[in-house]
């Protein structure tokens, strides 16, 4: 039997995104998005709910400010006290698993989308999809980059606008483009 395209991408598969199916999940996933982003001013409450709805997992204590946005929800996992402060990008056609006490500070995008190094893969509207998994208690400064596959160990600092495009280890400080350890 054959894998839906759905299916394709989220085992990391090449997979067609203008699939009818993937492209019904993300109208979804624009429609809640266009929701949580209007209601700023509602309850904690009331936007910890919407986030429930919308996202894979979302622990105690979560803040999300808006704008957010991501392409489906469903592969956003968020553990208790994470915090993403505004205009956060999560590009998460696989999982991103954001670890407990995180901050993610305003304008961090986190990209799990990827496309084929070879020219003739990629012209046929081709991708996949490589996870993220942030650590717990990690600090990641204002318009860093996380690209795709990275893991980020737990206490680790992302300086901002650093572009990480390697693993971090635990308890390091990464800065710059490409991001590289403090000394």
């Amino acid at each position: 039997m054959s894998m839906t395209q759905k299916q394709k991408m989220l085992a990391g598969e090449l997979y067609i995104a203008d699939d009818p199916e993937l492209v019904a999940d993300a109208a979804r996933a624009a429609a809640w998005m266009d929701r949580y982003n209007a209601a700023s001013a509602a309850s904690a409450a009331d936007r910890y709910a919407m986030l429930v709805e919308g996202l894979g997992h979302v622990g105690g204590g979560v803040v999300v400010r808006s704008p957010f946005h991501c392409d489906y929800g469903y592969n956003v996992h968020l553990e208790d006290g994470v915090f993403l402060n505004f205009g956060c990008i999560v590009l998460d056609v696989v999982a991103v698993r954001i670890g407990t006490g995180t901050l993610i500070g305003p304008g961090v995008q986190i990209l799990t989308a990827e496309h084929p190094r070879d020219a003739a893969v990629r012209s046929q509207k081709l991708e996949y999809g490589r996870s993220v998994t942030i650590g717990r208690n990690v600090w990641i400064g204002a318009g860093a980059l996380i690209l795709p596959g990275v893991s980020i160990g737990d206490d680790a600092i992302i300086g901002a606008g650093s572009v990480v495009t390697c693993d971090v280890a635990p308890n390091t400080t990464v800065v710059g483009n490409p991001a590289s350890p403090v000394k």
